[in-house]
Parts: C-alpha cells; sequence; structure tokens
C-alpha cells in the first residue's frame, strides 16, 4: 500500500524497499530468537510475524483513505502497538524468560521501522514538514 502514494516511477522501488525490510527484519528477529537459545523454524517466526504485520497494513490503508498529520500519527501509533504485542506474546514464549528483553526488543525495532515507513508516505503532511524542516535548517 506504500507504493499507491509513490509516483509512478518510483512504485518498483517502494514495493522491493519494503519486500527487504520485512524479509530481513524477520530474518534478523528470527536469528536473533535462535542464538538466545529459542526453538524457532525461519518459516514458522516469518509467518507469525507477517501476521502481526496487519494492523499496520489496515493503518497504511486508513492512512491513505484520510490524509492528515494527526489522524496518521495516531492510527501508525495504535497499530505499531498492537503488531507489537501481538508478536510479544509469540516471542516471549519461545526464549528463556531470563532472555525475553533481548528478543523482545528486535521485534519493537522491526514495527518501529515499518511504523516510521507508514507515517512518512510520499504524500502526507509529516514528510513535507521533515524536508522543509530540514531544507531550513540548511540555507
Amino acid at each position: 500500500m506504500l507504493s499507491w502514494a509513490a509516483p509512478q516511477k518510483d512504485k518498483a522501488l517502494v514495493f522491493a524497499a519494503v519486500f527487504v525490510v520485512v524479509w530481513c527484519g524477520a530474518a534478523v528477529v528470527t536469528f536473533n530468537a535462535a542464538l538466545l537459545g529459542g526453538n524457532i523454524s525461519f518459516f514458522q517466526s516469518v509467518c507469525v510475524l507477517g501476521y502481526c504485520i496487519f494492523p499496520l497494513n489496515l493503518a497504511s490503508l486508513l492512512c491513505l483513505l484520510y490524509n492528515h498529520i494527526i489522524w496518521r500519527l495516531c492510527v501508525v501509533l495504535v497499530a505499531f502497538v498492537w503488531s507489537t504485542f501481538a508478536s510479544v506474546g509469540f516471542m516471549t514464549q519461545l526464549v528463556p524468560p531470563n532472555r525475553k528483553v533481548l528478543a523482545v526488543y528486535p521485534v519493537l525495532l522491526f514495527y518501529l521501522c515499518i511504523s516510521w515507513m507508514i507515517a512518512i508516505q510520499a504524500d502526507s503532511q509529516v514528510t513535507r514538514c521533515f524536508f522543509s524542516l530540514k531544507y531550513k535548517q540548511s540555507i
């Protein structure tokens, strides 16, 4: 859905970037859980993390339907919390109790990265505000 708001020449690039972020992020989260002593297969982790991305997909759709900065940030924040809590329940069961925080932190970063990509979609006011501030500071 992020590629819908992108210019025509950038649609394939945006899709590829999101695809790589999701797969590499899922691989890092799975590898981290395995290193922490968790019993998990790669495809099991990718599947669960993929299901837990649903709230962020829903947030992306809602942000495309109504594009206001406050709305966008609230929807993305709610979807981020929903996705993170859904994954935390899964990840904490796979690793030893004394390593739960170490297993959850990469999951948090994974969903934070995807949430940030949704929050700064090309048509959003957040992007324009960010780049205008950056431009003003460079002058």
